[in-house]
């Protein structure tokens, strides 16, 4: 599970679930599996999904909010660019079609230590640099070495990897600190490989690079595209890379058919969209439940040049949540009973009659969407894990199953409302007039930090109906570069953002949700949670060692976060919401688990004729 940032979401994995990947300790294998066997063999020419015979050519074009300031994909601050996982590449690659197997890529194979306390990669001798040289297991350990050193949150991902060395020739082993974490292989062959010979060499001018400074250099990697224009902040292009050494890899067989790949940056959403209106860009992904049922009705989509198209393959293998996050660094939020106040002043019920056409449902649970979140009361194992924290947890873990409050009316609404005043004043805080305030007399006050004014009518619900029991609080808009920044120094009141979850929870609850990374800046804890109970549960997770523990963890971790009400839930949608030009033509099965595009997709001149033929 690589934690650059340009590939975060890169966080989804399967289920642990180590029957087969018991059996295969001690031996090369192709793929590793967290649960069963792998579904392709070992002599497998291209996954069942794709197109084999897809035709290459065309031009793919994604718009992007935001901007870029670095080419340097592990640096921990700064913007790094979009499309980088096109240049670089990593040991091994997931299928869509399975949860949590992974195939060779630059490794040809791998060999788990029997106690799991190592792996072994073995190096594709056909793996090459777009400068010819080989793909080495040097680079692989400089490359492990250099992200440990320069960012603080890789180091604290990857701290139970003892050491990285070169064992034999084309050999790389890591050696891990504990035994029995079965998610170590897997979070080892996404590590993403650097070209040491570049980094460590000069640029065209003679100046010395470095792999600890930003960097607009297009970069150097393995992969089957090269960087090759782009106007800072505004737009990058890729190209195929000339003789890419993966082109008949049977990973890589049907994908990467566009023969560039082209990001466009914008500041402004209305600007963005208006931009996908324009034929700017090819592909749209709507998260407004308005512009979705209202904002389509463009002549282009008339004429149907443009497809609105739902994907409920996106979430097949995934959760999330979503929500308001308030921030315990700040000392008014780190008594509980305030936290929990907030959601009864949450009308999401009337938000979704109103504002979000009855679209959307609201998420209960940190695992909202897979199949493993808490529900009801514990039992079973996940009762024996709670117990055995007892003295860490809040006891209403054991007595009360969480509930979102419910409104969707002004009766409702008023209950829920008494309710939150109640909890404020057992907190400390009383009515002066129309003002809440604390025994200082300092009235509460909650800022919401946005870069997305499109969810500002949402927000106001939450401030509107703080404001009816005494409480100030406000939406603070600001630019996409400033929010970023603020985020990752963790410098704001509240946050609307989300965590996304996988199929397999491990070692990334940490980075969410452990004490460690509640300090380290651009670390995803938002909320600052540094909880011993749920730090203990957290190691519980990460060291299952069977697929029904390692549910009851995931269980007993999300009932004890949300017993500490670290978030305001939000709401979700289980598909995804597209719009494109219909200048593309794609696989008639699509993966389990994946949309595919534009990985899976390939350029279709004869429906680009139709829609005006940009890209050719």
């Amino acid at each position: 599970m690589k934690l650059v940032p340009f590939l975060a979401t890169i966080l989804l994995l399967g289920l642990i679930a180590p029957a087969w990947a018991q059996t295969q300790t001690g031996q090369w294998v192709h793929a590793f599996a967290m649960e069963g066997e792998p579904k392709y063999g070992p002599d497998f020419t291209h996954f069942d999904y794709v197109n084999a015979d897809a035709p290459k050519g065309g031009v793919v074009r994604i718009g992007t909010m935001g901007g870029f300031d670095t080419f340097n994909p592990i640096l921990p601050k700064g913007d790094p660019v979009s499309g980088l996982g096109l240049v670089y590449e990593t040991l091994m690659t997931p299928s869509l079609d399975e949860q949590s197997v992974y195939y060779g890529l630059l490794a040809e194979a791998l060999k788990i230590g029997d106690d799991y306390g190592s792996v072994t990669f073995r190096m594709d001798p056909d793996a090459r640099w777009h400068d010819g040289e080989p793909v080495t297991a040097e680079d692989v350990v400089w490359s492990f070495n250099k992200a440990i050193e320069v960012n603080p949150d890789q180091q604290q991902y990857y701290a139970s990897i003892e050491k990285a060395e070169v064992t034999a020739p084309g050999e790389v082993t890591f050696t891990f600190n504990q035994t029995g974490n079965r998610e170590l292989p897997l979070i080892l062959g996404q590590l993403l490989v650097l070209p040491q010979h570049w980094w460590e060499g000069k640029d065209a001018s003679g100046k010395q690079r470095s792999i600890n400074e930003s960097t607009l250099e297009p970069p150097m990697g393995s992969g089957p595209y090269e960087l090759s224009s782009f106007d800072a902040g505004r737009t990058v292009t890729y190209r195929r890379a000339e003789d890419y050494w993966g082109n008949d890899h049977p990973t890589h067989v049907g994908t990467n058919n566009f023969d560039e790949y082209r990001v466009e940056f914008f500041l402004d959403e209305t600007v963005w969209f208006e931009a996908f209106k324009g034929d700017q860009f090819d592909f749209w992904s709507e998260y407004t439940a308005r512009r979705w049922a209202t904002g389509f009705d463009f002549p282009a989509v008339k004429e149907g040049r443009v497809v609105q198209e739902l994907f409920a393959e996106d979430y097949n293998g995934s959760g999330l949540m979503v929500g308001f996050i308030p921030n315990l660094r700040r000392e008014k939020f780190q008594d509980e009973r305030v936290r929990e106040a907030l959601n009864y002043a949450f009308d999401f019920e009337s938000l979704n009659k109103t504002l979000f056409y009855g679209q959307y449902e609201r998420v209960d649970s940190h695992f909202f969407g897979l199949p493993f979140k808490s529900t009801g009361l514990p039992e079973g194992e996940e009762l024996d894990i709670l117990n055995s924290v007892k003295d860490l947890i809040p006891p209403s873990v054991f007595t009360e199953p969480y509930v979102n409050p419910v409104n969707g009316d002004a009766g409702k609404l008023r209950g829920n409302l008494r309710q939150a005043l109640s909890l404020l004043n057992e907190a400390g805080y009383t009515l002066n007039g129309t003002q809440l305030v604390d025994a200082a007399g300092q009235q509460l006050t909650i800022e919401i930090l946005t870069n997305q004014p499109s969810l500002e009518p949402m927000f106001q619900n939450l401030v509107t109906n703080l404001g009816t029991i005494g409480v100030l609080a406000t939406i603070r808009n600001v630019d996409s570069p400033q929010y970023i920044n603020r985020l990752r120094s963790f410098d704001y009141d509240m946050v609307y953002t989300q965590w996304p979850q996988s199929w397999s929870p491990g070692n990334e609850q940490r980075f969410f949700f452990g004490s460690q990374s509640a300090t380290e800046e651009g670390s995803r804890n938002y909320a600052g949670i540094a909880d011993p109970g749920i730090d203990a549960l957290i190691d519980k997770l990460i060291v299952a060692d069977d697929r029904a523990s390692q549910e009851a963890a995931v269980k007993a971790l999300d009932r004890v976060l949300l017993h500490h009400h670290y978030v305001v839930p939000g709401y979700t949608l289980r598909n995804s919401r597209t719009a494109r030009w219909d200048r593309f033509s794609r696989p008639e099965n699509l993966p389990e688990f994946s949309s595919g595009f534009p990985t899976i997709w390939w350029w279709d001149a004869e429906k680009a004729a139709k829609t005006g033929g940009a890209g050719q």
